[in-house]
């Protein structure tokens, strides 16, 4: 709950392009002197949109975690569907947030991106989490 608000704070101005920019621009003048305001401009949108991917691995993650504990007998790629399902609304409902913050635009593509974030953290999940089921298995088996 507590990382979906600080995705919730960061979609006003907080972290709007404008506020990140104030910080971003002198360090990479500070890095090289001599960069381009268009290469500036390209790192600064990666970040953004690297920004989104990241955010929305860990709320998968997190979410993943308190699931896998509290729902023990569920199969794991249920839980998987229960929380790419949950990460796929806040992100469509986030960027529908945005669309009230007047420094903020409302975007499909980041919604997507962050999406795609969910759905990387999920499959390390599960794949992690079948490795240590035969990694148990496979100990049990020696002994």
């Amino acid at each position: 709950m507590g990382w979906m608000l600080l995705i919730f704070v960061g979609s006003t101005d907080v972290l709007s392009a404008e506020q990140t920019s104030r910080f971003l621009v002198p360090f990479l003048l500070w890095l090289g002197p001599q960069i381009s305001i268009a290469t500036i401009t390209t790192i600064h949108f990666a970040l953004r949109k690297l920004g989104h991917l990241t955010e929305y691995a860990i709320l998968a993650a997190l979410l993943w975690c308190a699931l896998r504990s509290m729902l023990i007998s569920m199969r794991s790629i249920a839980i998987a569907g229960l929380v790419f399902f949950a990460s796929a609304v806040f992100a469509a409902s986030d960027e529908f947030h945005q669309s009230f913050v007047p420094v903020r635009t409302a975007s499909v593509k980041d919604a997507m991106i962050d999406i795609c974030g969910a759905a990387i953290a999920l499959a390390l999940c599960v794949a992690l989490r079948r490795r240590r089921r035969a990694a148990r298995r496979w100990d049990i088996q020696r002994r």
